[in-house]
């Protein structure tokens, strides 16, 4: 009988809990006959570094997926003691950081190579590579060799459909669920995106390409994943669930027909689904769908999406090469109140060279869109340069400058801080109208009502001097960071 080898993979620690689907993928593309693989989470672990060196003494390699990032600094952590637990074990980083840094990544020692775009095939061919003794040369990775660094030809996007269902079972589900805080299962049913947005990397690492699971594939898997893990909600990772209208529609229809008997039937099915659902959606894809689809999606579960609209601003809109409009936005809001679908509506403010008229838009819109329904829900971020976009290469270009080592990464923060085209004045106003944003609009429970209209009030007039409701609200009982 073959003795299967070990392959640990590693999920950094970070303050979310979505199932670490990237590893799922490469780790369910390798031959289960061949190769054992051990998925460690990190933020499941009480003691992350331990958890991996019991495993890696006899593991043939450990993969890890990092985002740019606080996740940088646990996956350091874990790759520097593997390494000195065992200088020969070949450490290979894939994920956003790795995709966009390839070859900077390597100045680590203990990291050996790196995995760029979608990983699954790489995976397996480096991993059968390893186990022969030479990995040097696989496509669309990047090694570290005697005479110095090898990037390696990319590999184009291969077809969701030709790769094997995720397997689950590497997973510990019950506990995400608990982490969770519901029983919501991720899943992904498409890799890349078309659009060229300047402020993201997608287009850097996937070149503006897509690939998705066919309807039918969908319905199958998630029929079998619901009649094990019993999920009441699931959350599509997809970068744009909703790029082909009719994949959607086929989809919609996958779900009425294999849960039709816990769905019941006309108005009641959303309400008796088996499961929910929630998905991203662009305005304009929005602007091509009808009454008539969107209809059809919520009886087979759809409860929210999130749509990015990042500007108020015509102008600025056209600037980071959007491709939306205002409009479009406002006609996506309300065809999801027509039908009782929630939404989160992402901005971003404070990019370089924005103007006040700009940003005073932008919170317009935000405060237009609260009031539609008390459903919707419209964080606010401020700009921080993702690496890999083109409005980063340009503040590059102008002076800016981007950290140079995995350890300076660690401490990028992409949420919680604004760049330094932001003035203080600024930026305590942004969070002022957070604040008040949060509460003007929404379910008025009496706890809440006072604190509502004078927020409320506050928001209509544009008004956020002394803001002492935001003051006593903080120190009583401090709210987390989600606007």
């Amino acid at each position: 009988m073959m003795t299967r080898r070990k392959v640990v993979l590693y999920n950094p620690q970070a303050v979310f809990y979505t199932m670490p689907l990237a590893l799922l993928a490469v780790g369910s593309a390798l031959d289960v006959e061949r190769y054992d693989v051990r998925l460690i989470d990190g933020r499941l672990e009480q003691d992350p570094v331990a958890a991996v060196l019991a495993e890696v003494d006899d593991a043939l390699c450990l993969g890890m997926t990092v985002l740019t990032g606080a996740p940088i600094r646990d996956a350091l952590r874990v790759a520097r003691a593997a390494k000195a637990r065992r200088p020969d074990l070949p450490v290979i980083w894939g994920g956003w950081h790795a995709s966009l840094f390839a070859e900077e990544t390597l100045l680590e020692p203990s990291i050996d190579g790196t995995v760029q775009g979608q990983g699954e095939e790489t995976f397996v061919e480096l991993v059968e590579a390893i186990a022969g003794g030479s990995w040097l040369s696989i496509a669309g990775t990047t090694t570290r060799t005697g005479n110095g660094i090898q990037r390696n030809p990319a590999r184009p996007l291969r077809d969701a459909n030709s790769f094997p269902a995720h397997n689950y079972a590497l997973l510990a589900v019950e506990r995400y669920y608990k982490l969770k805080g519901q029983r919501q299962l991720d899943y992904i049913s498409s890799t890349g995106c078309y659009f060229r947005c300047a402020f993201c990397a997608d287009p850097f690492v996937f070149k503006r390409r897509w690939t998705g699971l066919k309807p039918e594939r969908i319905g199958e898997e998630l029929q079998a994943l619901w009649q094990r893990y019993r999920f009441t909600d699931l959350s599509f990772q997809d970068e744009t669930f909703f790029t082909y209208r009719d994949r959607v529609v086929a989809i919609a229809e996958q779900f009425l027909a294999r849960f039709a008997t816990a769905a019941g039937s006309g108005r009641d099915q959303a309400a008796n689904h088996s499961f929910t659902w929630t998905a991203t959606l662009r305005a304009d894809q929005a602007a091509r769908l009808n009454d008539e689809v969107m209809a059809l999606a919520v009886r087979s579960g759809l409860r929210r999406v999130m749509i990015g609209v990042e500007s108020g601003s015509p102008e600025m809109l056209a600037w980071m090469k959007k491709d939306i409009t205002v409009d479009q936005v406002l006609a996506a809001a309300q065809m999801c109140a027509r039908h009782g679908i929630g939404a989160i509506f992402p901005f971003i403010v404070g990019f370089p060279g924005e103007s006040n008229e700009s940003v005073q838009a932008s919170l317009a819109l935000v405060k237009r869109l609260r009031s539609m329904s008390p459903q919707f829900e419209t964080p606010i971020f401020y700009f921080k340069p993702y690496p890999g976009s083109l409005i980063t290469e340009e503040v590059v270009r102008q002076g800016f400058r981007l950290p140079q080592t995995l350890d300076e990464w660690a401490d990028f923060d992409f949420v919680g801080s604004s760049g330094p085209w932001v003035s203080p004045e600024k930026h305590d106003q942004i969070e002022r109208f957070k604040f008040y944003n949060r509460f003007a609009w929404g379910p008025q429970t009496w706890p809440r009502r006072p604190l509502q209209m004078v927020a409320r009030w506050r928001c209509q007039r544009d008004f956020y001097r002394a803001p002492v409701e935001k003051l006593l609200v903080e120190r009583l009982k401090p709210l987390p960071r989600l606007s």
